[in-house]
């Protein structure tokens, strides 16, 4: 196999500018990466916390402070925002386009960082949150869904997983400035690093306005000859050539065959076999936020602070480098080792690290130096197996099990419920981990829940995940429709052309996989005896 990943000897055209605007797209991962760092610093700087308190007295030090509640609706409020922006991505993305998609959204985003920025009291601050959150999540939805419609398959997993290396680097950063603004005794502590998004969002946005339209949108939408123009432009080939006309006629077959199926509606989302894979893409995006990263980068620098570790700001930077880091070897073992082993490798690592924290903690005491290195060695293990498998993975997986019609819809519910339970352990994180009156003070201990959520992660990925290395999205379709169980799907090899189908569907019946597959073989079968026999 080689150490690099290379084009398939064969392979007409060139892929660089498709490799080049799947990674520009995949910019958009900063705002949400930033966004997130950033929140994180914040609750742990003294003038914000001072500025934005409502009365409430911290004990440990007599100062004013925000509550447990209203630390929870802070951090979570933007997760409420992204769920909602999730499921606004679909008719988005599939009315104005996956380019003009982001541009709406990089607009919104704007809206809420302009909100929080200028806001000095928690109700404006709490609105910007939700803005800024509803940009995020229909960037979330729409990055990957244009990201895998322009890859091409052999690197396809690299690209998608290049969002997520995108949100690492996005945290970094914020750790990076608010550890530059922390000591500030002015609102430039906390304005500063959320001003500093603007510089993200105009990036994108200029960006955008030179991005082709995916071919597979402009097929969706019945305009051929644009969709050829725009794959012309994303493999370096004239509209003319055989491989480009092959590739074009292929989506267009299996878009043809979809619809043939029936109308793409949500309802239809649920149904079968498409129903199997989008409760396999919202399982998968709600256990990566059961994983626990977020409780690291959330409440990272505040749980640090209050286990009485020294330089907590330093800490959280050195996490975040651990993070960027550890996504590089995962990007690359994506398309080497495949969906299934990645996933599993990550979950088995992620669980171990957890539980190791959860039990030094324990049993040790958080306030014990030896294990306080202990956990914060293992909490970086820990980020090293989540950001070379589930980090990345997650959005390169529900980004190519979906057909075209009803892709938007379905990858805008995945995405949501990755929000979803981002809300859910935003909220409830504060009240589980913090003493006083009416929270659960467990401390460390809420390591064992992350860590036996990472347990059932071992399960669900051999149970669920489909291995869709090196399949184009069309392939894809045809390896749900002919593979069973999921633990079969290694070593499956495509063997039905759309094309094939949609020719056998020229009567207007409704033809199944299977039967496109005998019926082909059969064409080719009697063209071969034909062909001998003039031999003869």
């Amino acid at each position: 196999m080689g150490l690099m990943l290379k084009k398939p000897a064969g392979a007409a055209g060139s892929a660089l500018p498709a490799i080049m605007v799947g990674l520009f797209v995949a910019f958009g991962g900063v705002l949400f990466g930033y966004d997130t760092g950033t929140i994180g610093g914040i609750l742990g700087m003294n003038h914000w916390r001072q500025l934005f308190s409502t009365g409430y007295i911290n004990p440990k030090d007599g100062n004013p402070d925000v509550t447990s509640q209203q630390t929870s609706l802070i951090v979570s409020i933007l997760s409420a925002g992204t769920f909602f922006g999730a499921l606004t991505a679909a008719p988005v993305a599939d009315f104005l386009g996956r380019r003009l998609g982001l541009v709406v959204c990089n607009i919104v985003f704007c809206v809420g960082v302009i909100l929080q920025t200028a806001a000095t009291a928690i109700p404006m601050f709490v609105a910007g949150r939700f803005f800024a959150g509803y940009g995020v999540g229909m960037i979330s939805a729409t990055i990957p869904l244009y990201q895998s419609e322009t890859a091409p398959k052999w690197i396809r997993g690299t690209i998608v997983g290049s969002y997520q290396l995108a949100i690492t680097i996005g945290i970094l950063l914020a750790a990076i400035v608010n550890n530059s603004s922390k000591d500030r005794d002015d609102t430039g502590s906390y304005r500063i690093p959320i001003a500093v998004q603007f510089a993200w969002a105009i990036v994108l946005f200029v960006g955008c306005v030179w991005l082709p339209e995916t071919p597979r949108w402009f097929i969706k939408k019945g305009r051929p000859e644009k969709a050829a123009k725009s794959l012309s432009t994303l493999r370096r080939l004239d509209v003319d050539h055989p491989a480009l006309v092959e590739e074009l006629s292929e989506i267009t077959a299996n878009h043809e065959y979809e619809l043939s199926l029936g109308k793409a509606t949500y309802i239809d989302c649920f149904r079968g076999n498409l129903g199997k894979r989008l409760a396999t893409g919202c399982l998968l995006q709600a256990l990566q936020q059961l994983t626990g990263v977020n409780f690291i980068f959330y409440y990272g620098t505040s749980f640090f602070k209050n286990s009485g570790i020294q330089n907590p700001f330093v800490i959280s930077m050195i996490t975040s480098c651990v993070n960027v880091a550890s996504t590089f070897p995962g990007l690359y073992l994506v398309e080497k080792w495949g969906r299934r082993n990645l996933l599993l490798f990550g979950a088995i690592g992620m669980a171990v690290c957890q539980f190791i924290v959860a039990i030094t903690g324990t049993v040790a005491g958080i306030e014990n130096i030896s294990a306080q290195k202990t956990l914060i060695a293992f909490v970086c293990i820990y980020i090293f197996f989540f950001a070379c498998s589930w980090g990345p993975v997650a959005w390169v997986v529900t980004g190519e099990i979906f057909p075209l019609k009803i892709r938007a819809k379905s990858l805008s519910m995945t995405t949501a419920s990755n929000w979803l339970l981002n809300f859910a352990i935003g909220y409830a994180t504060p009240y589980m981990v913090n003493d006083g009156p009416g929270n659960a003070n467990m401390g460390a201990k809420v390591f064992f829940v992350w860590g036996g959520c990472c347990f059932i992660c071992i399960f669900f990925v051999w149970a669920m995940i489909y291995e869709t290395k090196g399949l184009s999205l069309e392939q894809v379709d045809e390896l749900y429709g002919k593979v069973s169980k999921a633990w079969k799907s290694p070593g499956f090899v495509p063997t039905v052309s759309f094309q094939d189908v949609r020719d056998l569907n020229a009567d207007h019946r409704r033809t199944s996989l299977a039967d496109a597959e005998d019926a082909a073989t059969r064409k080719k079968s009697a063209q071969y005896n034909e062909t001998y026999e003039k031999q003869v």
